[in-house]
């Protein structure tokens, strides 16, 4: 494995027994994240963006979830690893910020407790170093009277600021990866770009590798180097950034980037979408997963299901039976 590589998945597949039997909601994706990368995941709700994340942290109950796969971090496969060592690497080299800061952080605590948690466990530091710690960091992502919020319970505070408590926790050991899921879902625009330039510089500074999962194709645009397009828990491209906005390869990635408002558009043009709706887990037929609602799919596509292959001297992935014609305009 090079030495770059910070990161890396191989053949994940994650199935959840439920009532209707067995669910694979990850299939056989692979990705690499390097240090100080930042790596784009995007797709429609219910593509597999945050199983995917939360699985590289083996939060979903594992009485009832099958792992199978790699998920290599420096070398060491995590899904071989014990409950307990597990439990020293979330939180310390691993970090996650989810979606709804509202939800996850807990409302009976202050912040200030529930920054230093994850200090003293992981850094064995005692309550007044930990106390330190918690205003430096507090400090770093640019929280006023510091002293003040932590005192505070996440209630008595904006949304905006909650988010960056959130990174504050995620951040407070300097963990070598963070994954960041939806972290600017809610915020206004101004907020949203003040979170996103606060990722960057501290990905920059403690060279961090970060996995941005998002539907915001204008946040990929902004931070990423790297992307990868998801559908129904496969990956279906993966490119550098600039290579998939000029010239997207698989069906579904020109679709999202077609449903992007443009400024110098017509402004009573309706906006272009992809019909229909991501078919649920038990709904999967064979085939192309996104066949049903491709405007280029063929016979073959409705049967045979293609597997994600590299691009000849590209550098880059799609898994569609009929890009190389599409991109010659043979496909009608």
């Amino acid at each position: 494995m090079s030495e770059n590589h910070l990161l890396k998945i191989d053949n994940l597949n994650v199935t959840f027994e439920t009532e209707n039997g067995n669910l694979t909601a990850v299939d056989d994706v692979s990705f690499i994240v390097n240090y100080g990368e930042t790596l784009g995941i995007v797709g429609e709700s219910g593509s597999g963006k945050s199983v995917t994340a939360e699985s590289i942290l083996r939060l979903h109950n594992e009485d009832s979830t099958k792992y199978d796969g790699e998920i290599n971090y420096e070398g060491i496969n995590l899904l071989e690893l014990s409950s307990k060592k597990m439990f020293h690497i979330r939180g310390n080299d691993i970090s996650m910020i989810f979606q709804d800061a509202m939800t996850s952080l807990n409302p009976v605590f202050t912040i200030g407790n529930q920054i230093m948690e994850s200090i003293i466990i992981h850094q064995k530091l005692n309550k007044k170093q930990a106390y330190a710690k918690s205003i430096e960091m507090l400090e770093l992502i640019g929280i006023p009277s510091p002293e003040k919020r932590m005192k505070e319970y996440p209630h008595e505070i904006s949304g905006g600021m909650r988010q960056r408590i959130m990174i504050a926790i995620a951040l407070a050991c300097k963990p070598n990866l963070l994954i960041s899921d939806e972290p600017t879902t809610a915020l206004d625009v101004t907020i949203q770009a003040q979170i996103l330039e606060l990722i960057n510089s501290l990905k920059e500074e403690l060279n961090m590798g970060v996995i941005m999962i998002t539907h915001d194709l204008g946040v990929v645009a902004e931070v990423c180097s790297r992307v990868a397009v998801m559908y129904l828990g496969q990956v279906v491209e993966e490119a550098g950034v600039e290579d998939l906005f000029e010239n997207p390869l698989h069906p579904y990635t020109m679709g999202l980037l077609r449903s992007i408002p443009k400024i110098d558009g017509e402004r009573k043009k309706k906006l272009s979408t992809i019909g229909g709706t991501v078919p649920a887990l038990n709904e999967i037929s064979k085939g192309c997963r996104f066949a049903s609602r491709c405007i280029y799919a063929t016979e073959k596509c409705m049967k045979e299901e293609p597997r994600l292959e590299e691009v000849p001297d590209e550098g880059r992935k799609v898994r569609c039976w009929n890009y190389k014609d599409i991109q010659k305009g043979e496909v009608v």
